[in-house]
């Protein structure tokens, strides 16, 4: 009896490690930057004071969601996306390894073009 449950603790110590062993996905759009919190909904982000969107989430660095009144310190690497407006929406707190890999290269969004559309034909002709 006790060497099934040794196997079962054994089985869910071998998950919990692999997934905690995982590269986080971050998007093509994330933008690199040090953080430091205020009071919500205001973000301080390279020292400049920025808005958060109103369902915006801070992942921690064990990807977990933190409350931004849960926050403390400062000068916190962060990864982070913005919205057209240039609220921030998501922000990832960086671990000490993904803090010393290069920060993403940024992505040229692909403006295009309206397509004319033809002339109408005219009934008089």
């Amino acid at each position: 009896m006790w060497t099934q449950r040794f196997l079962i603790g054994c089985a869910f110590a071998v998950a919990a490690m692999s997934a905690q062993a995982f590269d986080r996905p971050f998007p093509p759009t994330v933008k690199r930057g040090v953080m430091t919190p205020a009071i919500s909904p205001a973000i301080i982000i390279d020292e400049k004071t920025r808005t958060m969107t109103a369902g915006a989430r801070i992942w921690n660095q064990d990807n977990r969601i933190e409350m931004p009144a849960t926050l403390r310190g400062s000068k916190i690497a962060v990864n982070y996306t913005e919205i057209e407006s240039g609220e921030i929406d998501r922000v990832w707190i960086l671990t000490e390894d993904e803090a010393k890999q290069a920060p993403p290269k940024p992505v040229v969004p692909v403006v295009t073009l309206p397509v004319p559309l033809p002339a109408p034909a005219s009934k008089f002709q």
